[in-house]
């Protein structure tokens, strides 16, 4: 699957972006599973097959041009297990991001299905236990929204609606705050409903039972989260434009350590080295020379003196300093991040 991604509105000297993801299917070859995606079943019964077929779909000019085809042929996401257990929910979840502030639309087509005809989104996904979601649903001929609190669904809410089998319609979510809208066939179908119990989280598809349903034209508008401690990060450099580099690194579930803010955007997520994990293990300093710079790797701490994460900073050096001097003028941007910093929920 290609995935385009455009950053296009930069807020002051923030990396806090709107950003746009398309999900289109057509450089897969019929009969392939997407990658970035996971295949999740709620439920009972077999897990959900999930492929790229080919099929008609509406034309994205025909309402345009009186001359432009009613239908194209083109790739799209089917999920095509028919199963028929009652409580079988197979999802489908992008992995590349996790999501809070968002507009998700996609156009779908419920195909066939003797026990449900169900097609949906589901959103501020933490596990197959905990997500909302918003389906569509042809043989009840309604569009509904609830929410799966520890395996537990709530009351459904939402309007009757011309739900039609056999043909494309569209469904949207957009979450802001605790501000949740849907909208059926670019229409609003409810007033704004406000939830708490689910801040972010993956998104994706979902069918229930013995629904199959294709997916396609998805497409994802969202602001990027960013971890307080790239807004730490972001903070001194404006303060202290002249350090070279500034990385913070903490540990990650697999033992090594990671980037998870930094000058440079594009080492986040690269793991680090022995001096970095010795800093989050037991504090300790490292001091290296380059020519022109030196690079310090010191520990940062919580509120009760456990090391929580390691910055990494290279300084321009001066003639005649000492690794004395390099690690006094290192602590002072380390303590500048310390003062912002109780735990290590405030790094992420």
């Amino acid at each position: 699957m290609r995935i385009f991604l455009w950053i296009f509105t930069l807020l002051l000297a923030l990396p806090v972006c709107a950003a746009e993801i398309h999900f289109g299917f057509g450089d897969y070859p019929e009969g392939a599973t997407p990658t970035n995606f996971q295949a999740v079943l709620a439920g009972d019964g077999q897990p959900g097959v999930w492929q790229v077929i080919s099929t008609e779909t509406p034309s994205a000019f025909g309402g345009f041009n009186s001359n432009a085809p009613a239908s194209n042929r083109s790739r799209v996401l089917a999920q095509t297990s028919q199963d028929l257990t009652d409580e079988h929910f197979p999802m489908f979840l992008f992995t590349g991001e996790r999501f809070r502030t968002f507009n998700f639309t996609t156009r779908f087509k419920i195909v066939s299905g003797i026990t449900e005809q169900m097609a949906g989104v589901v959103f501020r996904y933490q596990n197959a236990s905990n997500y909302y979601v918003v389906r569509a649903n042809a043989l009840g001929r309604n569009v509904r929204f609830y929410k799966v609190v520890n395996g537990q669904r709530s009351d459904p809410i939402g309007p009757d609606v011309d739900v039609t089998a056999g043909v494309w319609h569209s469904l949207g979510v957009q979450c802001e705050g605790n501000q949740i809208k849907i909208s059926f066939d670019g229409k609003p179908v409810m007033p704004a409903l406000g939830d708490n119990t689910f801040t972010e989280g993956q998104l994706g598809f979902r069918t229930k039972s013995d629904a199959v349903c294709y997916f396609t034209d998805a497409m994802v508008d969202y602001t990027p989260i960013v971890p307080a401690a790239q807004l730490i990060v972001n903070g001194i450099m404006v303060k202290e434009p002249r350090i070279l580099g500034l990385q913070i690194y903490t540990a990650q579930t697999n033992g090594a350590t990671a980037v998870i803010a930094s000058k440079d955007k594009t080492d986040l997520g690269k793991p680090g080295a022995e001096a970095e994990a010795n800093a989050i293990k037991d504090g300790t300093v490292s001091y290296a020379r380059e020519k022109g710079a030196v690079v310090l790797i010191l520990p940062l701490h919580d509120r009760n003196g456990e090391f929580i994460a390691a910055v990494r900073l290279r300084l321009k050096s001066f003639l005649g300093e000492t690794q004395d001097t390099a690690v006094a003028r290192a602590r002072i941007v380390v303590k500048n991040i310390q003062d912002q910093v109780m735990s290590e929920q405030d790094l992420l």
